[in-house]
């Protein structure tokens, strides 16, 4: 397990906040010199810890694009069941989250679509597709009221300098 310090937790609360910052000013904000900051950048990517960056959409500004949440549970806790639905789940680009939950369903997936109706057409492709979904509850996004980030500075306690 990679080991972090301080510091990396500073390159991270910094990169989560702007990817695009030129190495040199993250090396400022974090107090290195260039070189060690960009070993440290470079330690982390390597890791997998970062895994890549992008840019932040605001889908509001799209004309008609519509965010929904889509809570599913499906017939049969066989593992050929969870492979079928995962497959059939990696198919679709529309589908832009998808995440294995414990609780009272199986699998919670975000789909990002240009119209409500482009999305109930996804969706009874998928239920097609997959077979084996005993329910699914669909949540139309309103509002986004804060955007997800990491909450790094819960994480400064449990490392080590």
């Amino acid at each position: 397990m990679l080991k972090l310090d301080r510091i990396d937790l500073k390159i991270l609360r910094v990169l989560s906040d702007n990817g695009r910052i030129a190495k040199s000013a993250l090396a400022q904000q974090v107090g290195l010199s260039p070189s060690p900051c960009w070993e440290r950048l470079r330690r982390l990517e390597e890791s997998g810890l970062i895994s890549g960056y992008q840019a932040q959409i605001n889908l509001r500004k799209l004309p008609g694009a519509v965010t929904v949440f889509v809570t599913i549970e499906l017939d049969s806790h066989a593992a050929a069941r969870f492979q079928s639905f995962e497959h059939t789940v990696r198919q679709h680009p529309e589908i832009t989250g998808c995440w294995a939950i414990g609780g009272g369903y199986d699998y919670l997936i975000q789909v990002v679509a240009p119209t409500i109706e482009e999305y109930q057409n996804l969706i009874e492709t998928v239920l097609e597709e997959s077979g084996g979904i005993a329910r699914y509850y669909s949540y139309i996004v309103t509002k986004t009221v804060r955007h997800p980030g990491p909450p790094l500075h819960l994480f400064a306690d449990l490392q080590q300098d």
